[in-house]
């Protein structure tokens, strides 16, 4: 133990010992030695009436962990303002997993990656335009200890040490992999103190990379996990034990499928060499944790984005990951298969799979009651340059940007050249155009007259989750706006974080243009569907007033699963806001659908 580690245990006035530890090669839990055993499953993807559903499911298949990210951005929305109520009680998530017989390996963060907006950082840290996220400055490590401190009140007492189930807390999270040069373990060292500090040293410490980037993500005297997809298990191991040659295996996360981007093909992974490399790291006694076991849904605005070869790509609301448990809690066949390759290398018989309930099929229904957008809007915020959603208190949904044009212009290139990350262009309330940072898109030729009114509704369609980018992505329009050459000055923000939809104002009257829909459908007995969402644009659902996720008409994703415990017997509500305008006409399936995605040449104009 570190001279830092043992002052952070002497802090709490004990010396504890951690159930679970390194003995040589092998993990031992309480002196008998332990084979983890793991799925990734996230609370804020399952509604929390379902929770002890999901949990059963990991454990019938063979599992005796579950590992849990923890996302700030949900607990602390506000500085100093922290919420872990209802859906956000991640303690008691921990604490069904041990009622139901499984360890935890817990991730707090303060970054998760998952595909999760902006990694699960807040937004409201971007408000301060020098904060340096993932670094040593001193605002971000206070804030970063705020968070972490407050965390260790929550989660801290259900360490396996006093009687929970938490076994081992991950040191940041793939630090290795984040496009900054080396700092010689500064970083990673202060993240371990934090975790320390905030109660958590009674639990096995350990970092978690990809194989090549263990020497810069990992501490030498803490275990290494290591991170990889189907098809890399026997080299991804092989270069671990290069570099940890005498060290337990722990592959923190195997990549069992994959997530989907808006316009990109519907991810489906070879589930036949996942059975067989689970099988070969099994047999071999090495631990592991399937990522995903249960996939679930980035419900609301919760959706992350990747950076690929310089190119932006929202994930669609679905994180059904082609996971053993699909996105609606049924079992696939490699969950199957995955239980009886688990029984036979370790000889323990599972617990009984639960029986699964059918799911349900809704009739089609017109949403008849209208509202366009542009009716009854915010207070707007007058600036003279665009602002960030950051710099206005708001961290998701749209915001529209609205000022008057002082002269002509024919032919001319409006430009904005820090878009984030996609915007509907109107002038006196006729759409012009689309400019989609999805497409590397900073331009669209105009024709305006003086006088006319520019709107630019700008949407946040999921901040980046992955590598250095990260750092500079407040959502909005981040610079200027440039009109034939001449910048634009004199405008008016108005945020429209759409948390609900609005809640009067409708009609029967034709609506065009951004809108939404109103209108209930009638269950007698409630259970899960899917509302296939051929027929929108783009665009959320709320039902009952839970936020869905987003649909786009770009594919691959066309459908949005609704959980039955969020529906009564009777009548449902159900508001849809569709960017497109027209007849909204949605129906309940029981089974989720897939669109041909839309070639990037035309997809702007969707």
């Amino acid at each position: 133990m570190t001279v830092a580690a043992l002052a952070g245990v002497l802090a709490l006035g004990v010396v504890a010992q951690t159930p679970l530890q390194v003995k040589g090669d092998r993990f031992e839990l309480r002196g008998k030695p332990f084979q983890i055993l793991s799925g990734e499953v996230e609370y804020a993807r399952i509604p929390r009436a379902d929770w002890a559903d999901r949990l059963r499911k990991v454990h019938a298949m063979g599992l005796n962990t579950i590992t849990v990210y923890v996302f700030w951005n949900l607990h602390e929305p506000k500085p100093g303002v922290f919420d872990f109520s209802g859906q956000n009680d991640v303690a008691a998530f921990l604490r069904a997993a041990q009622a139901e017989g499984l360890y935890v390996v817990l991730r707090p963060g303060p970054y998760v990656c998952a595909e999760w907006d902006l990694g699960g950082y807040p937004a409201w840290l971007l408000k301060d335009h020098t904060m340096v996220l993932r670094s040593m400055q001193p605002q971000y490590l206070a804030a970063v200890r705020t968070w972490m401190m407050r965390l260790g009140k929550e989660l801290s007492p259900l360490q396996a040490s006093r009687g929970g189930p938490i076994i081992a807390v991950q040191v940041e999270n793939e630090y290795g992999s984040f496009q900054v040069p080396d700092d010689g373990g500064a970083y990673m060292r202060t993240m371990e103190q934090m975790v320390r500090d905030a109660g958590f040293g009674e639990s096995l410490l350990y970092t978690a990379d990809g194989p090549e980037e263990l020497p810069k993500g990992s501490l030498p005297d803490l275990p290494a996990g290591i991170d990889f997809g189907t098809g890399d298990a026997a080299q991804g191991i092989a270069v671990f034990k290069k570099y940890r040659p005498n060290a337990p295996v722990y592959v923190a996360e195997y990549w069992d499928g994959w997530f989907d981007h808006w316009g990109s093909k519907h991810e489906v992974t070879d589930a036949a060499k996942q059975e067989a490399e689970l099988r070969d790291v099994i047999a071999k006694g090495y631990s592991i944790s399937l990522y995903m076991i249960h996939g679930g849904t980035s419900f609301g605005w919760m959706n992350g984005a990747n950076w690929d070869r310089n190119k932006y790509e929202p994930d669609v609301s679905s994180y059904d990951y082609d996971a053993p448990i699909d996105e609606a809690g049924r079992l696939r066949p490699k969950y199957y298969a995955m239980r009886k390759i688990i029984a036979e290398a370790t000889h323990v018989t599972p617990p009984a799979v639960p029986e699964l309930v059918p799911m349900m099929t809704l009739p089609e229904m017109r949403l008849t009651e209208t509202r366009p957008l542009w009716e009854k809007l915010p207070k707007a915020i007058e600036a003279e340059a665009p602002l960030a959603m950051e710099d206005v208190d708001q961290a998701y949904g749209y915001m529209l940007y609205r000022t008057r044009l002082k002269s002509d212009v024919r032919g001319a290139v409006l430009h904005i050249s820090e878009l984030h990350s996609y915007a509907r262009v109107y002038l006196d309330g006729e759409l012009a155009g689309v400019i989609d940072r999805r497409l590397g898109e900073t331009d669209l030729p105009l024709t305006a007259h003086a006088g006319q009114r520019l709107d630019l509704l700008v949407e946040n369609t999921g901040r980046i989750n992955f590598s250095v980018k990260l750092r500079g992505e407040r959502a909005g329009i981040l610079g200027d706006v440039v009109l034939g050459g001449v910048t634009l000055h004199g405008w008016q923000m108005v945020p429209l974080p759409l948390e609900e939809p609005p809640v009067d104002g409708y009609s029967a009257k034709t609506c065009s243009g951004p809108c939404f829909y109103r209108g209930t459908f009638t269950v007698s007995s409630p259970g899960d569907t899917f509302l296939n969402t051929e027929r929108l644009g783009k665009g959320v659902v709320w039902v009952n007033g839970h936020l869905l996720g987003r649909f786009w008409n770009v594919g691959p994703m066309g459908s949005l699963y609704v959980p039955g415990v969020w529906l009564h017997a009777g009548s449902n509500a159900v508001t849809v806001f569709d960017l497109n305008g027209g007849a909204a006409e949605i129906r309940g399936d029981d089974h989720p659908t897939y669109l041909q995605p839309v070639a990037e040449s035309t997809a702007a104009d969707r």
